[in-house]
């Protein structure tokens, strides 16, 4: 991993928490690529670093706090993974002072609304609670400029395509990301849809 291209909060987090010693070849293929502002499929099989990848590429594009309204959704198959992500991602922001929330089903729902518009970059969120959201008018979405999707083929075979495409078409040219353990047959109509020259990353 090349420190020296990162913003030195982040490659300062890095080294402390110990990512440095042993990068995955899926983290040396995909940061570069977010750090690009590429369109990016990311499949690697589990336990390869792809949420840490992810979360590094994230960090790195918006290297600290800016106004009110979140700059990148995160979206995740489930309410612990939504919780598991953001934890990591406090522990490699630490330093930046980047702010995040967690959006999970059966929370309740206007404490939530109330949470993103009191000022966060990044907002981690389970399908059904963000298509709730999205409902209510509860994320400001003017400042938005990456999509990310992780355990994609988990959420797409789920069929919580609609919120993916009801969030990318509102969007004005975002960044869109999506990691994922496996290929799936969806993630063709997504790349027709809503890419523009996705990079394609696949590790064995």
């Amino acid at each position: 991993m090349k420190l020296k291209k990162l913003i030195p909060q982040l490659a300062s987090n890095i080294i402390d928490l110990g990512y440095n010693k042993e990068p995955k070849e899926i983290q040396s293929q995909s940061i570069p690529k977010i750090k690009s502002g590429a369109d990016l499929f990311a499949i690697a099989p589990a336990q390869e670093g792809k949420s840490t990848a992810l979360l590094i590429g994230l960090i790195q594009q918006l290297k600290e706090p800016f106004e009110e309204a979140p700059r990148a959704i995160v979206i995740t198959s489930t309410r612990e993974k939504a919780f598991e992500l953001e934890e990591q991602f406090q522990s490699l922001a630490t330093k930046t002072n980047l702010r995040s929330f967690v959006a999970f089903d059966q929370g309740i729902l206007q404490y939530q609304k109330d949470e993103i518009y009191d000022g966060l970059d990044v907002l981690f969120c389970t399908p059904k609670r963000l298509m709730e959201l999205v409902n209510i008018n509860g994320i400001p979405m003017t400042k938005v400029k990456i999509l990310a999707v992780d355990d994609a083929d988990i959420v797409i075979a789920n069929t919580h395509h609609a919120i993916i495409y009801r969030i990318a078409d509102g969007l004005k040219n975002p960044q869109l990301l999506f990691f994922a353990n496996k290929w799936h047959q969806s993630f063709e109509t997504v790349e027709e849809r809503l890419m523009k020259n996705p990079h394609f990353i696949e590790i064995e």
